[in-house]
């Protein structure tokens, strides 16, 4: 019997004795996993300030102060230099993401986690040096391949250790975390922005430090996840870090089962995929029927096409052009304090998801979120077209973008997140999550690069007119949550696996457990797991 190997596993038929009872070391121990969010959040946000202060602006453009109010409008970042700076970092974390979904396989999820915090602070040490555009160029790029393995690993590793009653509000922690970062780094701005020397923008940026520091020493300490193990075939270290999580005995009998589904569903899904050389792993991702929902290829568009469309809202507009956006409007005395203030109602906003995504499940609230935030954002947009200097029309204008804010903070922010981490089925989940992380910052690479030449008052100069693509697209992101987007609330991840095979997205929600993968695939007549079941996916994982 090869080293890792376990005699026998108990099992069960019952769906409901599939994962033990929830406790508070449990919920906290994944909970702090969320920490990720901020470092992510807080390196997202510093750039909309810091791009916005002077001494900044005339470090990178060698322009001198204005002197007059009508300078001081076109006192801002010539649009490819804004361009560059803010999109490049979503360039690094898009082959970050990618890199990390092979690492999380074969060095395991807190290691790549750790890894990520190691490159960040690397990338961050370049910025905090940086007197011109290079070295913050380089800077931004190296850290954004360490955003992009936490950012992919972070929501691998909460999906697969949370219980399952608890896992969408557990990874809607990490959307909150994301909100904190946004804050405090628009709170750092506002400290910072009127400091005439370099400590203006270094600050802002060396802090981010701090958060990497945290989350490391932190992961370091919280056990692997039992899904990794079971992929490498260590099903002995799968029982005893299952035990952790879930504050029970290894010998328990709701351990035991929950291992034997896992194993069992694992042990499914490579009889369906075979696993091979590792190019085909990877193209395992793109196996099966488009239309077929449980195919490889199906559930990997899911993610992908999900992350897109999270851009697609266009929230990231606000949180890294808001200054800029709000400073060419004309009519407000303080930019910085307006872009503080929608962050704000970004961090208080989220929580609500905690509680709803479990009482009314993710597919009513990426519906209903698209709906309001399409709305909002088609009023801003006319708002602005029709009397957009009019200080009271720009005051109802940043009312609604605060309430378009408020319907992605509770549906769409934290919404997109929870369901990537539910929809893969093991053999490819690393693989098919760091695919949808990738999606996410794609195109938040591509709305990055493309909106200072459509709001930039040298080229598009569209102004409020922006709003009506953000409302487009978020019509857009109505109809494929209506179409495509599959209800998972209170499933573990394998019978979510279950549900895919026997429903279809819009009837997804009225479907119940009725059997476990143990089950299906063999219990013996003492209640255990089928031994060459054990056998099987032992011998399998040695050569992932």
């Amino acid at each position: 019997m090869p080293s890792g190997a376990l005699a026998e596993v108990s099992a069960t038929t019952d769906v409901e004795r599939i994962e033990a009872p929830i406790t508070w070391k449990a919920y906290l121990m994944c909970a702090f996993a969320a920490f990720g969010g901020i470092f992510f959040g807080y390196d997202s946000g510093y750039i909309n300030g810091v791009k916005s202060m002077p001494y900044f602006i005339r470090q990178q453009t060698g322009r001198p102060y204005p002197q007059t109010e009508a300078d001081e409008a076109d006192f801002v970042l010539e649009s490819w230099r804004d361009s560059l700076i803010t999109s490049i970092l979503s360039a690094g974390t898009f082959f970050g993401a990618i890199i990390a979904g092979d690492l999380a396989d074969f060095i395991g999820r807190r290691f790549t986690i750790i890894s990520g915090c190691a490159v960040f602070i690397v990338g961050v040490i370049l910025q905090t040096a940086s007197t011109g555009l290079g070295l913050i160029v380089a800077g931004r790029l190296v850290a954004g391949f360490g955003v992009g393995f936490v950012s992919a690993i972070i929501i691998l590793y909460m999906s697969e250790c949370s219980p399952k009653k608890i896992r969408g509000a557990i990874v809607s922690g990490y959307q909150f975390a994301i909100t904190i970062g946004l804050l405090l780094a628009a709170c750092v701005d506002y400290g910072t922005q009127d400091r005439d020397d370099t400590g203006s923008y270094r600050i802002p940026i060396a802090l981010q430090m701090l958060w990497a520091l945290i989350l490391a020493a932190g992961i370091a300490y919280l056990p692997e996840s039992p899904r990794y193990f079971v992929k490498r075939g260590k099903l002995d270290q799968a029982a005893h870090v299952l035990s952790r999580l879930r504050g029970q005995p290894i010998d328990s009998h709701y351990v035991q089962h929950e291992l034997a589904e896992i194993v069992a569903n694992h042990e499914y899904e490579l009889q369906v995929v075979p696993q091979g050389s590792y190019w085909s792993s990877w193209a395992n991702c793109f196996h099966g029927s488009l239309l077929k929902p449980s195919s490889n290829l199906r559930r990997t568009i899911l993610g992908t096409s999900m992350q897109m469309m999270q851009q697609w809202t266009g929230v990231n507009f606000v949180f890294y052009f808001g200054t800029s956006f709000f400073t060419q409007l004309g009519t407000i005395d303080n930019p910085f304090l307006i872009s503080l203030i929608t962050t704000l109602v970004n961090v208080c906003s989220t929580p609500i998801s905690f509680w709803t995504i479990e009482r009314f499940g993710r597919r009513p609230l990426l519906i209903w979120g698209a709906l309001g935030m399409l709305v909002c954002e088609f009023l801003v947009a006319i708002m602005g077209t029709a009397d957009g200097q009019n200080p009271a029309t720009v005051r109802a204008m940043i009312a609604f973008i605060c309430i378009y804010i408020f319907f992605f903070a509770s549906t769409w922010g934290p919404g997109a997140w929870v369901v990537i981490g539910e929809v893969f089925p093991l053999p490819i989940r690393s693989r098919g999550v760091a695919l949808s992380t990738a999606s996410n910052w794609l195109w938040n690479c591509i709305i990055t690069v493309i909106t200072p030449y459509l709001v930039g008052p040298d080229k598009g100069n569209l102004g409020a007119k922006v709003f009506f693509l953000w409302g487009a697209l978020c019509t857009a992101c109505f109809v494929y949550a209506y179409f495509l987007v599959p209800e998972t609330k209170g499933l573990s991840l394998e019978q979510v696996d279950k549900m895919l095979e026997e429903t279809t997205p819009r009837n997804s929600s009225r479907w119940v457990p009725h059997s476990t993968f143990a089950g299906e695939m063999g219990v013996t007549e003492k209640g255990t797991l089928a031994p060459e079941i054990l056998d099987d996916v032992e011998r399998k994982g040695s050569v992932v």
